[in-house]
């Protein structure tokens, strides 16, 4: 190496990179002017500020500090596309990485890792937060003036977090945080628990998102089934491109990897290989949901006929578990508990399934808490929580969520399936490789239910009409 080479000893430079001249180094620290990031003031900033107030009212003459989370390895120096923990950003806003929130007296600042520096090799060589490199993060003012929140470097939260204060952290997001606050598990898990209790009744703003969340996502069903004669030549890949195509183009990202399962792919609950076929006179069922730039995700499921008609015994089984879901949305009221609308579903495929002589017992003893015998064709509960997270709130308090009741303003799924595994030798022939889920994201209101994904299709001749004005 010669004299004027500068060793990699850059964070995030990779190990296959050149020397880098100390005149090269030099040169490319001088001759840039200023230009600023026009970022509007964040819709969500008033919503978030009220969050705040109510934290910390809930821990007075306390340190509250929740982190955004950094970066994840894929492979390698490769990271995985970064998405802020949901705790953070609901309360901010922010979706920038290596942040930090801390709440304290009051008072909400966030620490946060502002742009690179023409100062030091950062913002050239630095592969993480190097500008030329992964593009231009916000300055602190520009943070600020967008969240409507103070904002200091996060060099200075070590001092902060020195400081003499009854600390809780919101563990498991910020090394550097955990680090520096010895852990207290019963606080902290305590933190973690209000902090979903809080996202359990959505605001307005967040019922906005879910709704625009859904439109996007049957967009994506509609881009699919128009490229029907692609997804026969491809098949399950296909589909997850496409859908995953509109959930990047209108928001932020998938919400969860893309169910598709195609013939008896559609049996296993969470099959997100899709790496099947799609096979003419079988089913496909799809559990797809876009997640908005705000980080609020649709989570909806069809199941559609390949051929675009339903054969008799398909369209019998589907209506079976139709009814059922329209049992559970029923129950979807105020004052109802969670778990009413999975036993008004179970209740209606408990006896379908008793219908087609395939239960050892009677329904009513089938559905019995010691027994529940139904449920090796039904395989899942029919609910759970939705918000930022697909599977929100699940920090919460058992008896708050799932023994809890329901609110207004609430959202959930409602989601019931039957499920005949090819080697199930307890079904009749002609039944195994079916598998049928049809899920909808529902808001509980003053009135009882609104479906926010209503406007895909789960009447069976409504689908098929669906699919024809489409394909």
């Amino acid at each position: 190496m010669s004299d004027d080479a500068v060793t990699e000893t850059a964070a995030g430079t990779g190990s296959h990179d050149q020397a880098v001249p100390e005149k090269y180094a030099a040169f490319m620290r001088t001759g840039w002017g200023e230009r600023s990031l026009d970022l509007p003031v964040h819709p969500v900033a008033t919503w978030a500020a009220a969050r705040r107030d109510r934290l910390a009212a809930m821990f007075p003459d306390e340190r509250l500090v929740i982190g955004s989370g950094t970066f994840k390895a894929r492979a390698n120096d490769t990271d995985y596309r970064f998405r802020a923990e949901t705790a953070h950003t609901h309360l901010t806003g922010n979706q920038t990485s290596d942040a930090v929130l801390v709440i304290e007296n009051g008072t909400s600042v966030l620490y946060a890792r502002p742009r690179s520096s023409r100062e030091t090799d950062e913002f050239f060589r630095d592969r993480q937060y190097g500008e030329l490199w992964a593009g231009r993060r916000p300055s602190l003012g520009e943070l600020s003036t967008s969240l409507g929140l103070e904002t200091r470097h996060i060099d200075d939260l070590g001092d902060v977090l020195a400081g003499p204060a009854k600390t809780r952290v919101l563990r498991g997001i910020d090394e550097r945080v955990d680090r520096a606050v010895p852990a207290d598990g019963g606080r902290d898990q305590d933190l973690a628990r209000v902090l979903s209790e809080l996202r359990l009744v959505k605001d307005a703003w967040e019922l906005d998102e879910l709704a625009h969340a859904c439109d996007i996502t049957t967009l994506g069903f509609e881009d699919s089934v128009r490229e029907w004669d692609r997804v026969l030549e491809y098949g399950e890949r296909w589909i997850e491109g496409t859908f995953f195509r509109r959930a990047r183009t209108m928001g932020n990202d998938l919400g969860y990897d893309s169910i598709v399962g195609g013939g008896s792919h559609a049996t296993t609950l969470h099959w997100t290989d899709n790496s099947g076929p799609i096979t003419p006179g079988t089913l496909v069922l799809l559990d797809m949901g876009a997640e908005a730039s705000s980080l609020y995700t649709a989570d909806v499921t069809r199941t559609l006929p390949v051929d675009g008609r339903f054969t008799g015994l398909q369209r019998e089984l589907y209506s079976v578990v139709l009814a059922a879901q329209r049992a559970g949305i029923d129950a979807v009221r105020p004052g109802a508990q969670f778990r009413d609308p999975h036993h008004a579903a179970m209740a209606v495929l408990a006896h379908a399934l008793e219908d087609l002589g395939l239960l050892p017992c009677s329904a009513e003893e089938a559905l019995a808490p010691d027994s529940k015998v139904y449920a090796r064709w039904t395989l899942h509960s029919t609910s759970h929580m939705l918000g930022m997270d697909v599977h929100d709130c699940a920090a919460s308090a058992t008896d708050v969520y799932p023994e809890g009741t329901l609110g207004e303003g609430m959202v959930l799924t409602v989601e019931p399936g039957l499920y005949f595994q090819e080697d199930d030798l307890l079904v009749p022939e002609e039944l195994r490789g079916i598998g049928i889920r049809i899920e909808d994201d529902i808001v509980v209101t003053a009135e009882g239910a609104r479906n926010l994904s209503a406007a895909l299709p789960r009447d069976p001749d409504a689908i098929e009409a669906w699919m024809d004005s489409l394909r």
